[in-house]
Parts: structure tokens; sequence; C-alpha cells
């Protein structure tokens, strides 16, 4: 057979499958691709909108977001006022009220989050930090999971869903009757993300006049990376229970600011940190 003979028979014949495959093809591909989906169950790992998007957070945020929603609280969380605070196990996401809220996570740590299982070490970590920077007297001992209970928080701006954050609260157990409290941390409140720690009450051998609070917010201040500090005129002496304090304040969202306030409990030597609004 010729080679134009062919060419002049297969020209029609490749004419008529393109034809056909215009007509039919995206059917037959449309079902190919619909076997491999269909009758077969798919996992996607989403982003659970209860909580809502969390968006990334400068330190001086995250600083004023969680004293804001600590304060919604109304009771500050030293051990000398613990016993009285409401519990929050039984607050429920879908019925937050207020304009900021501080309520337990059921839903655990997300892959990026503090585990349960690595939340000691961290706290670990963190204390020999801050005593190296002077913050913490080199006297306060180690965390460990007998003696501490270890619970995690969403701290949320209600008004602002996605204004929100997630931190572990360490605390002595108060399941160790006649535990000595000497040179022990007794609470406080953890990036669940960074492990920094923002807020502490700890028992030491120290007294007031030993400290220098000025070198401690310092150095606490450039170890969670904020800016801005400046320290706090104080207008009402009887804001505190007890007259050994100072108080700081740092940038916070919408020109509105953090207060600090190192303080010392004189009677049961508990030096503390805290932050509020």
């Amino acid at each position: 057979m010729s080679r134009k003979r062919i060419i002049s028979i297969g020209i029609p014949v490749v004419a008529v499958i393109l034809l056909l495959f215009a007509l039919w093809g995206p059917e037959w591909i449309a079902r190919y691709q619909d076997r491999g989906v269909l009758n077969h169950i798919t996992v996607e790992t989403v982003e659970n909108e209860r909580e809502g998007y969390r968006y990334s957070l400068n330190s001086n945020e995250k600083l004023y977001l969680l004293s804001k929603c600590l304060n919604s609280q109304a009771l500050q969380e030293s051990e000398l006022s613990a016993m009285t605070r409401p519990n929050s196990a039984d607050v429920d996401y879908e019925e937050l009220t207020g304009a900021y809220a501080f309520v337990v996570n059921r839903q655990g740590p997300s892959g990026q989050e503090i585990t349960r299982e690595q939340i000691f070490a961290i706290c670990n970590r963190e204390l020999a930090d801050l005593q190296e920077l002077g913050v913490l007297p080199q006297s306060v001992r180690e965390v460990t999971k007998s003696s501490y209970s270890a619970e995690l928080y969403s701290a949320i701006d209600v008004l602002e869903p996605r204004n929100n954050m997630v931190v572990w609260k360490v605390s002595l157990s108060t399941n160790v009757q006649n535990a000595d409290k000497a040179n022990r941390l007794i609470d406080a409140y953890i990036d669940a993300d960074t492990g920094r720690i923002y807020e502490f009450y700890v028992r030491t051998e120290g007294k007031w006049t030993d400290l220098q609070p000025d070198a401690v917010v310092e150095a606490w201040s450039g170890y969670l990376g904020l800016t801005g500090g400046e320290s706090a005129e104080v207008t009402n002496p009887l804001s505190e229970t007890t007259p050994y304090y100072e108080k700081y304040y740092f940038p916070g969202m919408n020109d509105a600011r953090t207060m600090v306030t190192v303080g010392f409990y004189e009677g049961i030597n508990e030096l503390f940190l805290k932050i509020e609004n």
C-alpha cells in the first residue's frame, strides 16, 4: 500500500477518533476519577470552628489578652484566693458571656502545642531560664508530676474569637497533704505554644529587700519579647493586700495597656508576678 493511500485513510480515522473523544472522553474520565472517590471514606483534618482561627499574636498582644481573660474571673490566682475561685470546668464554649473568657480546654492540645506528657519538663526548662536571668531565686525547686497538676485553658476574646490563645496552668497539687511549700512554684501560666511563663507565684527564702523589681521586670519582659515597658504610678495603695510591690505598664491592644505587678507576701515569703488591666 502506498504512503499516499495510508495517509488518505489515516486522516479520516484520526478525525473520527478525535470526534468520539470530544463527545464521550470527558464523561469517561469523570467516571474513572469517581471510582477513586465514591464509596471510600476520606479523613481530612480541619481546624475546629468552635475555638475560632488563632491569629498569630505578638508577645504584647498575648500578654494583654491573657490578662483580660484572667481578670474576667474577678479573682487573682494567688493561693490566698484560689480556694474561692469559681470552678470553670463546667463552662460551655457555646455559652460564653462577657467580653473575655478563660475556660478549660476539653479538646486537648493540637499537634503543635505542648502536650500533657511534655508540660512538666517544659516548665522545669523555663524555670531554669528564669533563674539564670535572675527573675527567680536559684532555690526554687523543680516541679514533678507526682506533686503538681496541669490544666489546659483557652483564653478567648469573645467579641473577636479569632484572638485566642492556649495556656497551661501548672499548680502545686492540693491532693498532697501537708506538702512542703518552701522554695516551690505555687502557680504558673505557661504559653502552650512557646512554653514561656507569663505569670507565677513562688515561695522563696528571701525577703522583699533582697529583690530588685525593675531588674526582674526587665529580664522577664526580655524573656517574653515584650516591648515598651514603663513604670506605673501607684494611685491606689489599697489595690494590693501587701505593701511590697511595684507596678509596670506594657502596650497591649487597641491603645490599651497591660499592668504587670511584681510583689511579695512577707508572711509566707511568696514572690509573685501577675498581669492585670
